[in-house]
């Protein structure tokens, strides 16, 4: 029996993220979706290819996120077809769709550290300007 390819979910996977995304940019018609901003961030495909969990970043309300979450559920029958002729695949997996909080976490990180940066160089600039001397005050050998 040959080996098996353990990197055929991982294809699939990136082919199925590169589909939906096309389908959201122009083929959605579900008029919960069409309007809103929806960035598939990851996909992840069980082994057997009998499932595909289909991350997005919505943005927008907390509202509109579940308006637009429930879109792409009703979406999903019409994009499983629709990936399993685009890859050529004998049976299509089941698609379904998650919030990705990852990306409004990392913004919400980027803030907090944007803001310790602007608080640091008044207490950096009190700590280090007395008493210690800098490289350019030092006597060059010369």
């Amino acid at each position: 029996m040959p080996p098996r390819d353990t990197r055929r979910p991982d294809r699939v996977a990136e082919g199925i993220r590169m589909e939906v995304a096309t389908f959201l940019a122009g083929g959605v018609k579900d008029p919960r979706v069409q309007g809103a901003l929806v960035t598939v961030t990851a996909v992840e495909v069980t082994r057997d290819l009998g499932h595909a969990t289909v991350f997005v970043s919505i943005l927008g309300s907390e509202s509109n996120r579940d308006a637009v979450l429930e879109g792409l559920a009703s979406t999903a029958s019409h994009l499983r077809a629709r990936v399993g002729r685009a890859l050529r695949l004998r049976v299509a997996p089941e698609i379904s769709f998650r919030y990705d909080q990852s990306v409004a976490r990392a913004a919400r990180i980027e803030t907090l550290l944007a803001s310790v940066r602007a608080a640091e160089p008044s207490v950096d600039g009190a700590a280090s300007g007395e008493g210690a001397p800098s490289g350019d005050d030092s006597p060059s050998g010369d």
